[in-house]
């Protein structure tokens, strides 16, 4: 028997500061907001792809315990993100660099809760 199908993917991570999260995920990175509910809102990133924060007041944050985490963006224009966001006063990690080991072009940036974002594009037919 086969297995069932899965519809879509969200990744949830905790925030201790919804506000000011929902600021920079709606206003600077102008994802969609899908659903609030409350102390938990989910953005669309893509087509069946989401992302949701939910407010801790306890919220391990990586400034606290660092994660390994990266949250990936894969987009057709590195360059197009990287001007888009510095006209927003984003301050970058990485500046947009070709990395050749996994065959990508990404920059890499925090978001307001310390999580690493990677804005990524393919080198390659994915």
């Amino acid at each position: 028997m086969p297995h069932p199908r899965i519809d879509s993917q969200i990744t949830f991570l905790y925030t201790d500061n919804l506000v000011q999260t929902a600021h920079f995920y709606e206003e600077v990175l102008g994802l969609p907001l899908k659903l609030d509910q409350g102390t938990c809102r989910i953005y669309q990133v893509s087509e069946d792809g989401f992302i949701g924060f939910c407010q801790r007041a306890d919220a391990a944050l990586p400034q606290a315990n660092p994660p390994h985490v990266i949250l990936t963006f894969v987009v057709s224009s590195v360059d197009e993100w990287y001007r888009y966001l510095q006209e927003q006063y984003i301050q970058f990690d990485k500046a947009p660099t070709t990395n050749l080991e996994y065959r990508i072009y990404h920059c890499l940036l925090r978001d307001p809760n310390g999580y690493l974002l990677e804005i990524q594009q393919f080198l390659h037919p994915f």
